[in-house]
């Protein structure tokens, strides 16, 4: 039968990677006023700005420098620096005082796709940006990007830990693999983040069907919320949401070892009610010029947002 949300969302992550598109959507003068919503700003004060005003509505932050697939060494070297000028940035502001404000890094950003020792040059300058945070007294999370990656990123991460134990994983639910990874990720002191997954992928690797992803979701979060981790539960989705907090409820886990996630302008009362319940509570704030990918993955997460952008195309067009 044919899905037409379903076909939606393959047809944005699709535009996602496309160059002739996104310059059209850039170029549009309602795109500016649309990204508003979803990334903070442009420069690091404008990520300060928005994460000052989370924190003090009791909320958490992980600030992520956008960028991805970078080809250029020049390119990656910039998003490493702006990493440390970000962290610099939460450090005079006290920010980063007891993990307030977290980074999240995705690995192609700062070198992983460079031909040859991509992998080894990301790790590099993945560990520059740790031992920043470490200075700065908070933490960094990898973000997962397609499953081309998964492998790549497990292994700077585990590489990470070695020197760096509280670097955060990320685990994509609709990844078939995605269960036995967070068996293996559940342990004493180890911070994942479970999100359903944004990237356009074959069936013989991911679940297509959004109830079967919805189903993975709930027997990963699982699988952490017995384990001996600290989970970070990243989902919009009430029923996913009520199911994990009742989970979390019956292992008797204390408000302290774990959290939810959610992106930056979707569901802000949502947010605001699980921190005035007691929760953890922490908002993905993404920052910075290179938008457009991860516009397009928002817009392909949830109808509510391409609705969103449609409406104001029309009305602002």
């Amino acid at each position: 039968m044919f899905d037409p949300s379903a076909a939606l969302r393959q047809g944005l992550l699709g535009l996602s990677r496309s160059g002739r598109v996104r310059g059209v959507i850039e170029k549009a003068p309602v795109s500016r006023d649309v990204v508003r919503r979803f990334v903070a700003g442009e420069t690091t004060a404008d990520a300060v700005r928005a994460s000052t005003q989370l924190c003090d509505s009791g909320r958490l932050v992980t600030i992520d420098f956008l960028g991805e697939d970078t080809l250029d060494l020049e390119q990656a070297r910039a998003t490493t620096d702006a990493y440390l000028q970000l962290l610099g940035a939460l450090t005079l502001e006290g920010l980063a005082t007891g993990g307030r404000a977290e980074v999240s890094v995705k690995l192609s950003a700062v070198g992983q796709a460079l031909p040859g020792d991509g992998e080894k040059i990301a790790l590099e300058h993945a560990r520059e940006i740790c031992q920043a945070a470490r200075n700065a007294g908070t933490t960094v999370t990898l973000d997962m990007e397609d499953h081309t990656t998964t492998d790549s990123t497990l292994s700077v991460l585990h590489d990470l830990r070695q020197d760096f134990p509280w670097v955060g994983a990320v685990l994509q639910a609709y990844l078939r693999r995605t269960e036995a990874d967070c068996r293996d990720l559940a342990t004493e002191g180890s911070r994942v983040r479970l999100c359903k997954g944004a990237y356009k992928e074959p069936e013989s690797v991911a679940f297509q069907d959004a109830l079967e992803v919805s189903s993975s979701y709930v027997r990963c979060a699982k699988v952490l919320l017995e384990g001996e981790g600290y989970p970070m539960l990243a989902t919009h989705d009430p029923q996913l949401i009520d199911i994990a907090a009742a989970l979390a409820a019956k292992e008797l886990r204390e408000a302290s070892t774990y959290e939810f996630q959610m992106l930056y302008g979707i569901r802000p009362n949502e947010q605001q009610r699980l921190a005035a319940d007691g929760h953890r509570m922490r908002v993905y704030v993404p920052y910075g010029d290179e938008w457009y990918g991860y516009l397009m993955r928002r817009m392909a997460e949830r109808p509510a947002n391409t609705m969103f952008f449609l409406r104001a195309v029309a009305t602002k067009g």
